[in-house]
């Protein structure tokens, strides 16, 4: 009885916690947050929180010696408990645009095949940060929903999430996951080769953000994509005063080329694995990929080539697990055997 009184007067949240960006989505309301999960806090022993989201974010690289700007989720997973729960907790009280509020339900997504213990600090971040009760979904379960692919038949469908940290591919059939593997390379990764080339060709350090920028910009991994160039500035690692290059896209492509196989190699060990009448399924209806990584140019096409399968950049792949951890939350009813 009181529990339903509860829900009357709260509004449940469905929270996509990626390690590059968390997105919020709020029962009738739709996706109402969208913000990079990373925390400024002092370097102080208490560790006061400064500053959440995007405004942490236009710190990174840039604070005083007494601030440091910090992502608390690595690889899909927490690394720093403390302030995860302190990002949660602002995020949420964001989207219910108020300091106090009644204790909501949450429908959060974790990356599929992580372990007990990891599992365990989500769920006791999100208890902490002031929800009432803590529901669990496989991200590549939730990007599935979003995609709008049929995760309830008796019918094999294939997502590749690529998220900031973490890689996942599932077939999935039957409202589970019938064969998966987390790959704890994806965006991040990517940015990191970025930095290592430039740094390797040219003697110059850049920053992750400059990274980032020049993957999202003329970012590829097919010799099909158009040509491009953009020029980016870093630290000359031997002089140590700024200096300016332009960076191709086919510079780029050579950069991920090794982190674009790892994620082939393990999209075809889980066909591999997948039963042959799912198998059967895939052939005909092919792969649906997911996630920010799933707007670099070329992918689907260095897939299908790769594996021989179809491989289809969803409608809103930056969307997709929010809008899945979304429709699940609005149609608990339907979807309880996803969540655990």
């Amino acid at each position: 009885m009181f529990d339903r009184l509860l829900g009357m007067f709260s509004q449940d949240i469905a929270i996509d916690l990626g390690t590059a960006n968390t997105l919020v989505h709020m029962r009738g309301r739709g996706i109402v947050l969208d913000e990079p999960s990373v925390v400024a806090i002092t370097k102080s022993v208490n560790r006061k929180v400064v500053a959440v989201g995007l405004e942490a974010k236009e710190m990174l690289g840039k604070t005083p010696g007494n601030i440091e700007a910090i992502r608390p989720m690595r690889e899909g997973v927490i690394a720093d408990f403390a302030v995860t729960e302190a990002m949660l907790k602002s995020f949420i009280r964001k989207a219910h645009e108020r300091t106090h509020f009644i204790r909501s339900r949450l429908v959060i997504s974790i990356p599929a095949g992580i372990t007990d213990v990891e599992t365990k600090a989500v769920r006791e971040a999100a208890m902490s940060a002031g929800v009432r009760e803590v529901l669990l979904i496989e991200q590549p379960m939730a990007a599935a929903v979003g995609a709008g692919l049929p995760v309830l038949d008796a019918r094999g469908s294939m997502i590749i999430d690529i998220g900031g940290g973490t890689t996942d591919i599932a077939v999935i059939s039957l409202g589970g996951l019938v064969t998966y593997r987390t790959l704890k390379v994806a965006g991040d990764k990517m940015d990191e080769a970025i930095i290592q080339y430039v740094r390797r060709r040219s003697n110059i350090l850049i920053g992750e953000r400059t990274a980032e920028q020049v993957k999202k910009q003329i970012g590829s991994v097919h010799a099909s994509a158009d040509a491009g160039e953009m020029e980016l500035k870093g630290r000359d690692l031997i002089s140590g005063v700024p200096r300016a290059i332009r960076i191709t896209r086919e510079d780029v492509r050579e950069a991920l080329a090794d982190t674009v196989q790892v994620m082939v190699e393990a999209a075809r060990s889980v066909l591999e694995r997948t039963p042959p009448e799912l198998s059967a399924d895939l052939a005909e209806r092919g792969l649906v990929l997911v996630g920010g990584g799933a707007s670099l140019a070329g992918l689907d096409k260095v897939l299908r080539e790769e594996t021989g399968i179809p491989a289809i950049v969803a409608e809103d792949p930056l969307l997709a697990v929010v809008n899945g951890v979304g429709h699940v939350l609005e149609d608990l009813d339907r979807y309880r055997g996803l969540l655990f």
